[in-house]
């Protein structure tokens, strides 16, 4: 072989060998992609529909369920990685059905998103239900506003009497709305739990130093939540003369414990006067 045969043979054998790398390069370093455009003018209308279909499955997921409305906010919640005393009392309920049984049967809740509290014990068989909601209901939903038409909720400042009568209520379950109160008015609404319910009251609480889902710093009271310790609790309940409802409170821990269930909120069981 003549030293011409050799010399054109190398560089024929270079150029062969830059090739893939080349391709490869001006497929923007993502493998196939040249191919895929000469095999097919529509793959980016297929893209595009993929997106769109993924999307629609992932919005049909998170509305499935309970209506969109307490599974909804369970999302953002564990989203935002924060803690809800209403969505707490959710989680609850199996729990203060064992531990107050008949006590049950005409409940009214106090707190924000009663609608979703109050729609899910309406559907609990021998059950009536009623709420107050402590915040405005400007972003409520059709089945609350309807809620709201019938009388069964109502918007209240609880930081007046309640606009029901002595008894009106087996049970009355309070989530997230006295940790916006001051000891002044405290004075005046704790009593006025004790006068609407029939048997007893719970109260459900934040945490001391614990980061809300639901965050409302600046509320219709016009302050900051104020999470308080058990211990501060228990001396303000016995300052406004109120008691434990032991045989409550222990029903309740034995059906938790049976349960595995801990509740991330503070609960109290607290005696209606009488």
């Amino acid at each position: 072989m003549s030293a011409d045969d050799r010399f054109f043979r190398l560089i024929t054998t270079n150029t062969m060998s830059r090739r893939p790398t080349r391709r490869f390069t001006d497929g923007g370093n993502i493998p196939f992609v040249g191919a895929l455009h000469h095999k097919t003018r529509s793959s980016p209308l297929l893209s595009v529909g993929l997106v769109v279909v993924g999307a629609f499955l992932i919005i049909g997921y998170l509305y499935s369920g309970s209506g969109g409305s307490s599974s909804d906010k369970e999302i953002v919640s564990k989203l935002e990685g924060g803690v809800s005393c209403t969505l707490e009392v959710h989680k609850s309920l199996p729990i203060l059905k064992k531990a107050y049984g008949d006590s049950m049967h005409k409940v009214l809740h106090v707190g924000p998103d009663t609608c979703s509290v109050v729609s899910k014990l309406l559907k609990e068989e021998d059950t009536e239900a009623w709420g107050v909601e402590p915040y405005d209901l400007d972003e409520a939903d059709s089945n609350c506003k309807s809620l709201v038409r019938k009388g069964i909720v109502r918007l209240a400042d609880i930081k007046f009497p309640l606009p029901y009568r002595a008894k009106s209520f087996s049970l009355v379950i309070v989530s997230e709305a006295l940790d916006y109160l001051s000891p002044k008015y405290l004075n005046r609404t704790l009593p006025e739990l004790a006068r609407v319910s029939a048997e007893g009251f719970v109260v459900f609480s934040g945490y001391p130093g614990q980061r809300r889902a639901k965050v409302v710093e600046i509320s219709k009271f016009g302050r900051p939540a104020k999470l308080r310790s058990s211990s501060w609790w228990i001396r303000y309940f016995v300052q406004t003369s109120l008691e434990e409802n032991e045989a409550a409170a222990k029903k309740f821990e034995q059906a938790a414990t049976k349960r595995s269930y801990k509740p991330a909120c503070q609960v109290f069981h607290l005696k209606s006067y009488h």
